[in-house]
């Protein structure tokens, strides 16, 4: 379906009770309703970031105290590939504060690649921007995904950086595609956007020339020293809205219940899954912010009599 901003509004304007009731129909027609994937996410380099994005910790613009890191050693990076697959994690993702990658990092992160790959977990990176050749020289060192985020709507995008353009992501998304990776692209909701900027963002995602097979969703972690700091949390419902109206307008796309757990009740994370969410980050921290231990997310989880979903498994119609 081609989706209009003005469609998907409407559908955030539903009642939550017939909102979800849809959702979940969606969510059940594509993907097992039963399993959640586990992924783990590695900052393989942190902080010292060139860009100006309001909500990141890692920029140098912002004063956070976040410590600078250079670029891990491969054998603790398998360490913590090897760690996260041992608790039951299917996908390891590793992020870089880099603009974009140079060319002797991104030798290093191609080495990570191959040998996470090797240990059987689906590997996914975020490195900042990239180019075509640099795409295609990840593809073929085994990347599976690679997540560069939207962030929010083209509208509200100048209000939150400045240092990239929201042409820059979509070339980078094109670069990642035409390489043949698989897209991770989502969002962070709770910067001070309108309902339209979700309903827009939403159909960015849905109206690239292939929707991505990830979408990320992420409440703002309001970072003291970031200029977003203060900015007021989120209604917890509207969190939920925003991913079942994301469930609908990307049916197949698996959706990634990612920053801002450490602050959700256990309640809110079941009715994001029952929402559409399939997949939760696991582990205890989210690049530099915190994130639920695994002891709880196992509680959790068997609480709802829901199942870590098995390496190697796809939507049921991913083919299609």
């Amino acid at each position: 379906m081609n989706w209009t901003t003005t469609q998907v509004e409407q559908l955030f304007s539903l009642p939550l009770f017939d909102l979800l009731f849809a959702a979940q129909q969606v969510h059940r027609k594509h993907h097992d309703p039963g399993a959640v994937q586990l992924s783990t996410l590695l900052s393989i380099k942190t902080g010292a970031c060139p860009e100006d994005c309001a909500y990141c910790p890692q920029s140098i613009h912002h004063d956070t105290g976040v410590e600078r890191t250079g670029l891990l050693p491969l054998e603790e990076v398998l360490v913590r590939a090897r760690a996260a697959r041992d608790a039951g994690a299917t996908r390891f993702c590793m992020g870089a504060a880099y603009r974009s990658p140079k060319p002797k990092d991104l030798e290093r992160v191609k080495a990570m690649v191959r040998e996470v790959r090797a240990l059987g977990l689906e590997t996914c990176a975020t490195l900042g921007m990239l180019t075509p050749a640099q795409a295609r020289e990840l593809k073929e060192a085994g990347l599976d995904y690679y997540n560069h985020n939207l962030d929010t709507s083209a509208d509200f995008y100048a209000g939150i950086i400045t240092t990239r353009r929201y042409e820059d992501r979509l070339d980078t998304l094109a670069a990642v595609r035409d390489a043949g990776l698989r897209v991770c692209c989502g969002g962070i909701i709770g910067m001070g956007e309108t309902v339209r900027d979700r309903a827009s963002l939403l159909v960015a995602l849905a109206s690239l020339p292939v929707p991505p097979e990830s979408v990320p969703i992420n409440r703002l972690v309001a970072v003291p020293g970031t200029p977003l700091a203060d900015a007021p949390a989120i209604d917890p419902f509207d969190f939920v809205r925003t991913i079942a109206v994301a469930r609908i307008v990307l049916p197949r796309a698996t959706l990634r219940l990612s920053a801002g757990r450490d602050t959700m009740s256990d309640e809110l994370q079941a009715l994001c899954l029952l929402a559409g969410a399939g997949s939760i980050f696991y582990g205890e921290k989210l690049l530099t912010t915190g994130n639920p231990d695994v002891d709880r997310d196992r509680r959790l989880l068997e609480r709802l009599g829901l199942a870590p979903q098995r390496a190697g498994t796809l939507p049921r119609d991913a083919a299609a």
